[in-house]
C-alpha cells in the first residue's frame, strides 16, 4: 500500500506468498540464493524472517546469506523460539523433526558475528510458549549501539548457565518428572472409570504422546479441526483422529490439550464441556486441570 517493493524467498512453492500477490522466488535460502537474488532484485532494506531460523538445515550458510542479500545500513529482525524459556516452561514436546535448531540468544549472536553480524536490539514475545525478536545490521554501521535489554539479557543467559551442562542436565530431570506427573493422573483417572479424550494432533503433542507412552489404553481418541487429519491416526502412538463434534457426542470427563500454547482459544470454544462436568487437561509446564 506505500509503494515498498517486497520480495518472498521460500523453498516450498505450496507455500509461497505469489498468489496472495506478493512478488515470490522460491527457492531454499543461503549463501548461493543470496548472491543470485542480490544480483537480480538488488540489495534489501530490511529481511525478515518469522519462526525459520530454527528450521534451517545449514544455519551458518543461511545467515552468510543474510550477510550477503542486505544493504550496507540494512536491518535484519528474526524471531525464532527461546531455548531459556523451553527450558523454564519444561516445553520438552517442542522438540521434534522440523526444528533443527533450538536457539540461545548466546548462540543466535556468535553465529551471526562469525557472519559479520552485530544484533543490536533484542525483544522478548510471548508467541510459541517464549520467542526473541533480535535486529541485527553489518558490523561495519556503527549507526546503531547495543540496547540496554540486549546486554541485560546476554548476561541473564550467562548467569543462568547457558554455557555449561547442568542446565541441560536440570532440564532432563523435569522433563522425566513431568512424564510421571502426566502418567500418574491418566493411571488415576482410568482408575477412577473416567473417559480421556485428546483435543489437537499437533507435531508437539505427538512428541509428547510417544515420550510418554500415551496410546488408546490412556486415551480413547483425539479430535482435529484439520479435515486433512480426521479419519488417521497419531504416528507412532496410533491414536485416532476426529472431528471436534465428536466431543459434544460423547462427553469425556477430561480432554488433554495438545496443543497446549492455544489453550485459552480451545477452552473458551469449547466451553460446553462444562454442560457435564468436563474438565481441560493441560500438560505442560506440569499436568493442569481447569473447569
Amino acid at each position: 500500500a506505500k509503494n515498498i517493493p517486497v520480495l518472498g524467498i521460500e523453498p516450498a512453492a505450496n507455500v509461497a506468498a505469489a498468489e496472495k500477490g506478493v512478488r515470490s522466488t522460491v527457492r531454499l535460502f543461503g549463501e548461493q540464493t543470496a548472491l543470485s537474488v542480490r544480483e537480480e532484485f538488488g540489495p534489501a532494506d530490511v529481511l525478515l524472517g518469522n519462526n525459520v531460523l530454527a528450521h534451517v538445515p545449514d544455519i551458518n550458510d543461511f545467515v552468510k546469506g543474510l550477510e550477503i542479500l542486505f544493504g550496507d545500513r540494512g536491518t535484519i529482525t528474526m524471531e525464532f523460539p527461546h531455548l531459556l524459556k523451553l527450558i523454564d516452561e519444561n516445553q520438552y514436546d517442542t522438540i521434534y523433526h522440523e526444528h533443527f535448531s533450538y536457539l540461545s540468544f548466546y548462540a543466535v549472536e556468535q553465529i551471526f558475528s562469525a557472519a559479520g553480524l552485530i544484533i543490536f536490539d533484542v525483544e522478548e514475545l510471548s508467541t510459541h510458549g517464549g520467542s526473541l525478536r533480535i535486529c541485527a545490521r553489518h558490523s561495519s554501521d556503527v549507526s546503531r549501539p547495543e540496547t540496554d535489554r540486549l546486554i541485560q539479557l546476554r548476561q541473564y543467559e550467562i548467569d543462568r548457565g547457558i554455557n555449561g551442562l547442568d542446565l541441560y542436565r536440570g532440564f532432563e530431570e523435569s522433563v522425566k518428572e513431568s512424564k510421571r506427573d502426566l502418567l500418574e493422573f491418566l493411571i488415576n483417572a482410568k482408575r477412577e472409570g473416567k473417559q480421556v479424550v485428546g483435543y489437537g494432533a499437533p507435531g508437539k503433542g505427538n512428541t509428547l504422546l510417544n515420550y510418554c507412552g500415551i496410546r488408546r489404553d490412556f486415551l480413547d481418541y483425539t479430535v482435529d479441526k484439520s479435515p486433512q487429519k480426521q479419519g488417521k491416526y497419531t504416528p507412532g502412538s496410533r491414536v485416532p483422529i476426529l472431528d471436534p463434534a465428536t466431543i459434544k457426542e460423547i462427553k469425556p470427563d477430561y480432554a488433554l490439550i495438545l496443543p497446549w500454547n492455544l489453550q485459552k482459544e480451545i477452552s473458551s470454544e469449547h466451553d460446553y464441556i462444562k454442560q457435564w462436568g468436563g474438565q481441560f487437561v493441560v500438560p505442560i509446564p506440569k499436568v493442569r486441570v481447569s473447569n
